[in-house]
């Protein structure tokens, strides 16, 4: 059941990632079109713009990949056989996954806090738009890395008696 939470909140952040795609293209198109052909005026609004919505594609997608369990996991040996070699080698992974993401959380409040206190040079936007991403793509990879985990083990229970 709450996997089937987990997976339609990142089907959502997919599409999420998706819109920010779409909608970084008008900022960078604009300034294409404005330094190379004289078109339109520079608008200095629009290089602020596309770097808040890139910090938030960076994070949305980290995210997606924790999920996916395609982000922070480089295999440096084959893939275990055995039941419990897999869940030590799968778990080392999360857990590291889990303590960034609660170190992100924790520690991004206090960078957040700073952000909202700040205004940015062009737009005089509240930073915290993009300081805020810090604790929210913490508490989110804890929780996928947490969910990870617990499936991780929940395989390791149904299985531990097959390859002994």
């Amino acid at each position: 059941m709450f996997g089937r939470l987990l997976d339609r909140f990142c089907i959502g952040l997919r599409i999420l990632l998706g819109v920010l795609m779409g909608v970084l293209a008008i900022p960078v198109a604009m300034q294409v079109i404005s330094r190379y052909t004289g078109l339109i005026p520079t608008y200095l609004w629009t290089e602020e713009l596309a770097t808040f919505i890139f910090i938030w594609i960076v994070m949305i997608g980290s995210m997606v990949a924790v999920w996916d369990g395609t982000h922070f996991d480089v295999r440096v040996i084959p893939d275990a056989r055995r039941p419990l070699l897999r869940l030590i080698q799968n778990g080392i992974v999360h857990v590291a996954i889990l303590t960034f993401g609660l170190l992100f959380a924790v520690y991004g409040i206090e960078y957040a806090e700073f952000g909202s206190n700040q205004r940015s040079v062009m737009m005089r936007a509240n930073l915290l738009i993009t300081h805020i991403s810090l604790p929210v793509v913490g508490v989110i990879w804890s929780i996928f890395a947490s969910y990870k985990l617990t499936q991780e083990i929940a395989v390791y229970r149904q299985h531990a008696g097959d390859f002994r």
